[in-house]
């Protein structure tokens, strides 16, 4: 059991944000198309994290030319290129499926006062 457990800790990522529900993060997934490989970002709003470890995954959603589109995303897969934590969301809750049943304005969440979002390397850099 223990080599098990080395060989996960070894996948696991280190540069990740601190985010929970609530937040609205921007994802930079890998995509390949034939031979090529691209970065496509996924913005939303984060309603949902489980798991432990290797196993952790997030679900983001996001409205698409109105319609609500969900993703659910392997935290520590190597799909995942960068995670980028744009807004801290002031909630009460772990889960935030009650949003699929919202609309518009009543969708939004608050911002959480008198925090500041940390700025990643490269933005500082720039």
């Amino acid at each position: 059991m223990d080599r098990l457990r080395a060989i996960e800790r070894e996948g696991l990522k280190t540069n990740l944000p601190a985010f929970a529900a609530g937040d609205t993060v921007r994802v930079m997934v890998r995509v390949r198309e034939g031979d090529k490989e691209r970065l496509q970002a996924f913005e939303g709003v984060c309603i949902a994290r489980r798991g432990a470890d290797i196993n952790q995954t997030f679900t983001v959603r996001k409205i698409s030319a109105g319609v609500g589109v969900e993703r659910i995303f392997p935290l520590h897969s190597p799909s995942i290129a960068e995670i980028e934590l744009l807004r801290k969301g002031r909630v009460r809750r772990a889960k935030l499926y009650f949003l699929r049943r919202l609309a518009g304005k009543a969708a939004r969440i608050r911002e959480k006062r008198g925090v500041v979002v940390p700025e990643t390397a490269e933005k500082q850099e720039a």
